[in-house]
């Protein structure tokens, strides 16, 4: 049987289907086979608070589809529609390509992808704020 293969670091942190789960000392892997289950890496996760730009919303929304703490189809249409906005401002070639990535990620349902590519953005989206004042 296939299915998702974990492999973590020592005392890594890891949420899945709402429980949170830590590794021992030494590295390790995790085979989850239940399909849709709910996991985020804990060293990746956004807290509300920080949610406090375009980008880190997008990849709250992600986080939120992840851990089963967003309606599923609901946050797909935020993250579709977020995708488009941020396309609107990222005119460059590698942003345009960060954000293609990330459409992809997400019309394919693989949301872990979809957050990490957006978070690629997050260093230039800082640039552009700081440029503007905001």
């Amino acid at each position: 049987m296939t299915g998702l293969i974990l492999k973590l670091a020592p005392n890594e942190r890891v949420l899945i289907n709402g429980a949170v789960i830590e590794n021992s000392d030494r590295r390790a892997k995790i085979s989850i086979c239940t399909p849709n289950a709910h996991i985020l890496r804990l060293k990746d996760a956004i807290h509300p608070d920080q949610a406090n730009s375009p980008v880190s919303r997008l990849c709250y929304v992600c986080q939120l589809i992840l851990t089963g703490d967003a309606d599923r189809e609901e946050g797909h249409r935020q993250l579709i529609l977020g995708i488009e906005q941020l396309s609107q401002v990222f005119a460059d070639t590698d942003s345009r390509f960060v954000l293609s990535s990330a459409t992809q990620a997400a019309l394919g349902g693989d949301y872990y992808r979809a957050m990490k590519q957006i978070k690629l953005l997050r260093s230039r989206e800082a640039r552009l704020l700081a440029v503007h004042g905001t």
